[in-house]
Order: C-alpha cells, then sequence, then structure tokens
C-alpha cells in the first residue's frame, strides 16, 4: 500500500508561483508512473502532468500546460509540480496519484490532494 501526502498548496495571487510535493511511502517509489491531477468545484477531475518511472519522460495533455513542470527525486521519493504564471482558473485541489503504468484519467493510489488558490 502506497501512501502519498502532498503539500505545497496555498493562496498566490495571479502571475505568482508555486511548488508542490507529494512525498510517497510504503512501496518502491522509482517503480510507480507519477501524475497530478486536480479538481475545480463542480467540474471533473483532470490529469495536469505525468512522469515516468526514471523522469526521463514525462506525459502533458493535449491542451498543453506549458506553465506547469513536473519532476521526481527518485532518492527522496518525491515528485513536483512547479507551476509558473499561476492564473485565477487553476485554482482546484490538487492530487498527487501513483500508478503501476502510464495512466492519464486514473491511479491507483490517490492522495489527500492540497489547495491551490489564485486570486485576481
Amino acid at each position: 500500500q502506497v501512501q502519498l501526502v502532498e503539500s505545497g498548496g496555498g493562496l498566490v495571487q495571479a502571475g505568482g508561483s508555486l511548488r508542490l510535493s507529494c512525498v510517497a511511502s510504503g512501496g518502491t517509489f522509482s517503480r510507480y508512473f507519477m501524475g497530478w491531477f486536480r479538481q475545480a468545484p463542480g467540474k471533473v477531475r483532470e490529469f495536469v502532468l505525468g512522469i515516468d518511472w526514471s523522469g526521463d519522460r514525462t506525459y502533458i495533455p493535449v491542451s498543453g500546460k506549458g506553465r506547469f513542470t513536473i519532476s521526481r527525486d527518485n532518492a527522496k521519493n518525491t515528485v513536483y509540480l512547479q507551476m509558473n504564471n499561476l492564473k485565477p482558473e487553476d485554482t482546484a485541489v490538487y492530487y498527487c496519484a501513483a500508478a503501476s503504468q502510464v495512466v492519464t484519467t486514473s491511479a491507483d493510489y490517490w492522495g489527500q490532494g492540497t489547495q491551490v488558490t489564485v486570486s485576481s
């Protein structure tokens, strides 16, 4: 059983930056594809970015999130989401997810989420 704990969310003004972190425990972190999802009030959960086991390949949805980047440090069992030039429409709960294969709609394990609020 893998446990995921996100941190780094908060309130930021439009144009600002945040870096979210997700620490994994209870499993072999380097064996998991890691992804970030988000869900805004009244909207469906949305895939933000994903990264493969080694960190060599990232997965970006068709809509593109050029302002966001994902990275991982397998030595620290941590995946990061760097968010730049944030916009009010980025306001959502951001979830870290782990899966044994590449996923963009679901995952095997989820974190509890961290709130990101972007003010205009």
